[in-house]
Protein backbone atom coordinates (compact mmCIF):
# COMPACT_ATOMS: atom_id res chain seq x y z
CA UNK A 1 0.00 0.00 0.00
CA UNK A 2 1.33 3.42 -0.93
CA UNK A 3 0.05 6.96 -1.22
CA UNK A 4 1.01 10.16 -3.02
CA UNK A 5 0.81 13.19 -0.73
CA UNK A 6 1.32 16.91 -1.23
CA UNK A 7 3.14 19.06 1.31
CA UNK A 8 5.18 22.21 0.89
CA UNK A 9 4.18 22.50 -2.77
CA UNK A 10 5.80 19.16 -3.63
CA UNK A 11 4.47 15.63 -4.10
CA UNK A 12 5.89 12.54 -2.39
CA UNK A 13 5.21 8.82 -2.85
CA UNK A 14 5.16 7.25 0.62
CA UNK A 15 4.59 3.87 2.25
CA UNK A 16 4.21 2.89 5.89
CA UNK A 17 7.61 2.93 7.55
CA UNK A 18 9.22 5.33 5.04
CA UNK A 19 11.39 8.22 6.20
CA UNK A 20 11.04 11.31 4.00
CA UNK A 21 12.51 14.82 4.08
CA UNK A 22 9.86 17.45 3.31
CA UNK A 23 9.80 21.25 3.32
CA UNK A 24 9.96 22.65 6.86
CA UNK A 25 6.90 22.15 9.07
CA UNK A 26 6.88 24.12 12.34
CA UNK A 27 6.57 21.22 14.79
CA UNK A 28 8.79 19.85 17.56
CA UNK A 29 10.61 16.51 17.36
CA UNK A 30 8.37 13.60 18.35
CA UNK A 31 5.11 15.38 17.51
CA UNK A 32 2.50 13.69 15.32
CA UNK A 33 1.26 15.29 12.09
CA UNK A 34 -1.68 14.37 9.85
CA UNK A 35 -1.09 15.07 6.17
CA UNK A 36 -4.57 15.41 4.66
CA UNK A 37 -3.64 16.39 1.10
CA UNK A 38 -3.66 12.84 -0.29
CA UNK A 39 -3.70 12.74 -4.09
CA UNK A 40 -3.64 8.98 -4.69
CA UNK A 41 -3.84 5.73 -2.73
CA UNK A 42 -2.90 2.30 -4.07
CA UNK A 43 -4.11 -0.68 -2.04
CA UNK A 44 -3.49 -4.17 -3.49
CA UNK A 45 -4.81 -3.83 -7.07
CA UNK A 46 -7.18 -0.98 -6.24
CA UNK A 47 -6.14 2.56 -7.24
CA UNK A 48 -8.04 5.58 -5.86
CA UNK A 49 -7.33 8.96 -7.42
CA UNK A 50 -8.60 12.22 -5.90
CA UNK A 51 -10.08 15.27 -7.62
CA UNK A 52 -7.64 16.79 -6.58
CA UNK A 53 -7.62 15.25 -3.06
CA UNK A 54 -9.25 12.12 -1.63
CA UNK A 55 -12.00 12.98 0.87
CA UNK A 56 -11.36 11.61 4.38
CA UNK A 57 -7.94 10.19 3.54
CA UNK A 58 -4.88 11.13 5.55
CA UNK A 59 -1.33 10.03 6.22
CA UNK A 60 -0.17 9.96 9.82
CA UNK A 61 3.50 10.75 10.44
CA UNK A 62 5.90 11.54 13.28
CA UNK A 63 8.51 14.29 13.18
CA UNK A 64 11.97 12.75 13.59
CA UNK A 65 14.05 15.92 13.38
CA UNK A 66 14.43 19.40 11.94
CA UNK A 67 17.53 20.23 9.94
CA UNK A 68 19.19 22.07 7.11
CA UNK A 69 20.37 20.65 3.81
CA UNK A 70 23.90 21.00 2.50
CA UNK A 71 24.97 24.50 1.55
CA UNK A 72 24.71 25.50 -2.08
CA UNK A 73 26.71 28.40 -3.47
CA UNK A 74 24.95 31.06 -5.54
CA UNK A 75 27.50 33.04 -7.54
CA UNK A 76 26.54 35.91 -9.83
CA UNK A 77 28.89 37.97 -11.92
CA UNK A 78 29.02 40.19 -14.97
CA UNK A 79 32.10 39.90 -17.12
CA UNK A 80 34.26 43.00 -17.65
CA UNK A 81 32.14 45.03 -15.19
CA UNK A 82 33.74 44.10 -11.87
CA UNK A 83 30.44 42.83 -10.44
CA UNK A 84 30.62 39.68 -8.31
CA UNK A 85 28.20 38.43 -5.70
CA UNK A 86 28.70 35.21 -3.76
CA UNK A 87 25.93 33.88 -1.55
CA UNK A 88 25.22 30.62 0.25
CA UNK A 89 21.90 28.97 1.04
CA UNK A 90 20.86 26.06 3.26
CA UNK A 91 17.28 24.88 2.78
CA UNK A 92 15.51 23.91 6.03
CA UNK A 93 13.70 20.56 6.06
CA UNK A 94 11.66 18.32 8.34
CA UNK A 95 12.33 14.58 8.44
CA UNK A 96 9.12 12.54 8.84
CA UNK A 97 8.51 8.85 9.55
CA UNK A 98 5.30 7.62 7.92
CA UNK A 99 3.27 5.69 10.50
CA UNK A 100 -0.08 4.95 8.87
CA UNK A 101 -2.10 5.54 5.71
CA UNK A 102 -5.82 6.00 6.41
CA UNK A 103 -8.20 5.82 3.43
Amino acid sequence: MYAVIETGGKQYRVQEGDIVSVEKINLEEGEKVDLSKVLLISKDDDLVVGKPYIEGAKVEATVLNQGKAKKIVVFKYKSKKGYKKKQGHRQPYTKLKIENIVD
